[in-house]
């Protein structure tokens, strides 16, 4: 006896799809028995079908992984797919280079270690 109508029905009232529809194994006989909405409504308001939950997408190993990552772990040169540049500009490093030895020579000239000539 296939239940193929009856889920396909009870998933288009749920409003999910067909692997999200429990038929209960026992009441297998009265649930064929069911062919319209209105007796597949009844039979999920007694319980005999229901809306499975959906299923855990679990995120636990990303962040293994992230942490690993930070430590410096999976970042050999096989799990590279940009040049170098594109990873790490040289203009980003010079900027930041230039910015830092500006603040120096700021706080410095603050400080009257140095002046300006």
């Amino acid at each position: 006896m296939s239940l193929k109508l009856q889920k396909r029905l009870a998933a288009s009232i749920k409003d999910c799809g067909k692997g999200r529809i429990w038929l209960d194994p026992n009441e297998a006989n009265e649930i064929s028995m069911a062919n319209s909405r209105f007796n597949i409504r009844k039979l999920i308001k007694d319980g005999l079908i229901i809306r499975k939950a959906v299923k855990m997408h679990s995120r636990s190993r990303v962040r293994k992984n992230l942490d690993a990552k930070r430590k410096g772990r999976h970042t050999g040169i096989g799990k590279r797919k940009g040049t170098r540049e594109a990873r790490m500009p040289t203009k980003v490093l010079w900027m930041r280079r230039q910015r830092v030895l500006r603040r120096l020579l700021r706080k410095y000239r603050q400080q009257k270690k140095i002046d300006k000539h």
